[in-house]
């Protein structure tokens, strides 16, 4: 898939005219000048006409280089376009470079180079040999990194040199694109996932009313509706035309948290367990949209992604594509927060029944404890990662062991299914922990929850 469509641009009109033509000037043409000068002079005094014919030879054809090299070089056109645009960490995108010579004669040799940030690798360079009138050259090289986040790419540098090596200038393109590198995403496997909380079940569409496809409830005609379905005793009853409105499906909802206190979580690079956290939370949220569930990415600062829609859940399907992409794009440039606990979240999961509730966690303390456990009122099913940053800190693995092992003992009394992640496993074992650890406990409902749960 290619992404990025090209996008042609100029370079950058210099300042100095002939000042800066000359200021390109190489070591040869330096030498040519000079030469010619003292060509000439030497003929004045000696009288040697044939002597200044050959001086003015000598210092006439390196200007007459710069200043043909300095009118071509704004008609040199130029273009980037990744594929992909947007790329998982560790995996590697390509960057196709083009040049088109839009004058109507040939340019020299041309020197590359493409501006790209030092974590994607070296910075590219390339050698064009001479580009027709009308010509065009095209180039691409590969970049790659571990760690997310949004990379510009650019400006463009372009070195021009006449055939006779005499000038040589440097253009910029004033135009950068930006590569997006996304967390990793892990395939899950398939589990019984199961949230009913108040109309929302296994991800299949449900009408709103219980009686018949359509909703009993009628609205007024608009134009264009189907005369077929026009609710005859709600027109004689209201004096207006009524229709019954379609089916409106409603789809399972799922709530992924990524807590981001910055406390909560120590050491960083590509192996810390944050970045654990937030590639775990990435790989959640493509199950879940994959699965049929209407999705949004919460953190403990209380914002929600993508926001908008059904209570700031992704909608259609259509809708989902845009809405994964805009929280791909969150998480790779998410970072921690300077938020003290996860009331903020919890106001914001306190509003109405949440469904499945999917929670990445860091290190708690009793109160973060306490307001995470009631989290679990408020949605039909709840699921816990919990990492205990000092073990992943330290790269030592095992069950935890102190307050990280209490802290999970109180969430799954509250009825989540806690997992402890220590340093190291993959979230694949981890899922299926949970899916068998909910088999083998049952469900712990909420008080005020319909029962439902994850396995």
């Amino acid at each position: 898939m290619e992404a990025g469509g090209p996008q042609p641009a100029q370079a950058e009109e210099g300042k100095g005219g002939l000042r800066t033509a000359l200021a390109g000037l190489t070591t040869r043409g330096r030498s040519f000048l000079a030469a010619g000068v003292a060509a000439a002079v030497c003929a004045y005094v000696l009288g040697q006409s044939d002597l200044l014919r050959v001086g003015l030879l000598l210092a006439v054809l390196p200007l007459v280089c710069a200043t043909v090299l300095y009118r071509t070089r704004y008609r040199v056109a130029g273009s980037r376009r990744l594929s992909p645009a947007r790329v998982p960490a560790g995996s590697e995108a390509r960057v196709h470079l083009r040049m088109d010579n839009v004058s109507r004669l040939p340019t020299g040799l041309l020197m590359l180079q493409d501006r790209v940030p030092y974590v994607l690798g070296p910075r590219p360079r390339f050698v064009l040999d001479r580009v027709e009138a009308g010509g065009r050259r095209e180039v691409s090289y590969r970049v790659r990194s571990d760690l997310r986040g949004r990379y510009p790419l650019g400006p463009l540098q372009l070195r021009l040199t006449d055939p006779f090596g005499m000038c040589e200038l440097t253009r910029s393109f004033s135009t950068y694109d930006t590569l997006t590198v996304i967390p990793r995403v892990e395939a899950l496997p398939p589990v019984r996932l199961t949230g009913e909380a108040k109309g929302y079940g296994d991800g299949r569409n449900r009408s709103l009313a219980l009686a018949g496809e359509d909703d009993v409830i009628p609205r007024g005609y608009r134009h264009g509706d189907d005369l077929r379905r026009v609710h005859w005793r709600s027109t004689a009853r209201y004096g207006e035309l009524m229709v019954r409105r379609e089916e409106q499906p409603q789809r399972a909802r799922c709530t992924v948290l990524l807590d981001t206190r910055a406390h909560a979580f120590r050491g960083a690079g590509p192996d810390s367990a944050f970045e654990w956290a937030v590639a775990g939370t990435a790989s959640a949220l493509v199950h879940m949209l994959e699965r049929g569930f209407s999705v949004r990415l919460l953190t403990d600062t209380g914002n929600s992604v993508p926001g908008e829609g059904s209570d700031g859940f992704a909608g259609a399907s259509q809708e989902s594509a845009d809405a994964a992409g805009l929280m791909m794009d969150t998480l790779a440039v998410i970072d921690h927060s300077d938020g003290a606990g996860l009331s903020p979240a919890y106001d914001v999961l306190r509003g109405g029944n949440e469904g499945l509730l999917i929670a990445f966690l860091g290190d708690l303390d009793e109160e973060q404890a306490t307001v995470a456990a009631k989290m679990r009122q408020r949605s039909g099913a709840a699921v816990a990662f919990v990492l205990d940053s000092e073990a992943w800190a330290r790269g030592t693995g095992g069950a935890p062991s102190g307050p990280g092992d209490e802290r999970v003992r109180m969430l799954r009394e509250a009825g989540w299914t806690a997992v402890a992640v220590p340093p190291g496993v993959a979230l694949v074992d981890l899922w299926r922990q949970a899916d068998h650890l909910r088999a083998s406990t049952g469900p712990a409902p909420a008080a005020g929850t319909t029962t439902g749960g994850w396995g």
